[in-house]
């Protein structure tokens, strides 16, 4: 009988992830140790998720769902981009690493929600022939941007709703900021700012919802620009609107179909 290494007696799945952590490390020279290592007040705020596991307002576990499914989404995305080959080698690493995010992030939200956890919901990221990101990397990337533009608005949307439970928000505003970083990377990839811009060049009519409201000005009820010398288009750059759980859900929906 053949014998097993302790690492062979661990299974794929667990093989697999300690690979792309390891993969992670070696790129952080590519990538800049703070995008590389961005997922580490994740891994330390797991070891004390089981503090808050139990006894979570209904509302909380509603929007840590929400979340959860976000995640899902995102994870499922970058997974089978990175198995498709649509990526080119020059990008794999930038993908492994968000995806590793991702991965912590789901796993957080399981391991927060236990069994008030949602199952993952089946994906069609063409969107029902709209679009082909795992044959056309543009389109990979472009959708991308949208999954994290989107993700950053939907964490920030949600923060009022987790005011009550402080350790909950702590942990939800790791995730949003992480996120943050994610949109900023794919977004110069695609050869734009790393902000969101006042004016959106060549966004599609289908990624339309994604900026919607990005144009605003007015911030706690001051408006910015009747205080400031600064420019209405910089003013919108440096404010991120939220998105209600239904504008997300809108955005979300052409790709969830089970």
């Amino acid at each position: 009988m053949k014998n097993t290494t302790p690492l062979e007696s661990l299974g794929p799945d667990i093989l697999r992830r300690i690979a792309t952590r390891r993969a992670t490390l070696r790129e952080a020279g590519k990538l800049g140790l703070g995008f590389a290592l961005a997922s580490v007040p994740l891994a330390i705020a797991a070891s004390a998720k089981r503090a808050f596991a139990q006894g979570l307002p209904q509302e909380v576990v509603d929007v840590l769902n929400f979340a959860l499914t976000l995640e899902y989404l995102e994870n499922e995305f970058y997974l089978m981009g990175l198995a498709s080959g649509v990526i080119p080698g020059s990008d794999q690493s930038i993908f492994q690493t968000i995806q590793d995010h991702e991965q912590a992030h789901v796993d957080f939200l399981v391991g927060a929600l236990g069994s008030a956890a949602v199952d993952q919901p089946e994906f069609d990221f063409t969107a029902g022939g709209m679009f082909d990101p795992f044959n056309d990397y543009p389109t990979f990337r472009l959708l991308s941007q949208a999954f994290e533009d989107t993700g950053v608005r939907a964490y920030k949307g949600q923060a009022p709703a987790l005011m009550g439970s402080d350790t909950v928000l702590s942990q939800a505003l790791s995730i949003h900021s992480v996120e943050a970083r994610h949109a900023a990377r794919v977004r110069r990839l695609n050869g734009l700012q790393g902000w969101i811009p006042f004016e959106q060049p060549g966004v599609a009519a289908a990624a339309a919802a994604v900026y919607a409201g990005e144009d605003n000005t007015t911030h706690a009820g001051v408006n910015v620009t009747a205080v400031t010398g600064v420019d209405d288009a910089e003013i919108t750059e440096s404010f991120d609107e939220p998105l209600t759980m239904q504008q997300v859900l809108a955005i979300a929906d052409p790709f969830i179909v089970g």
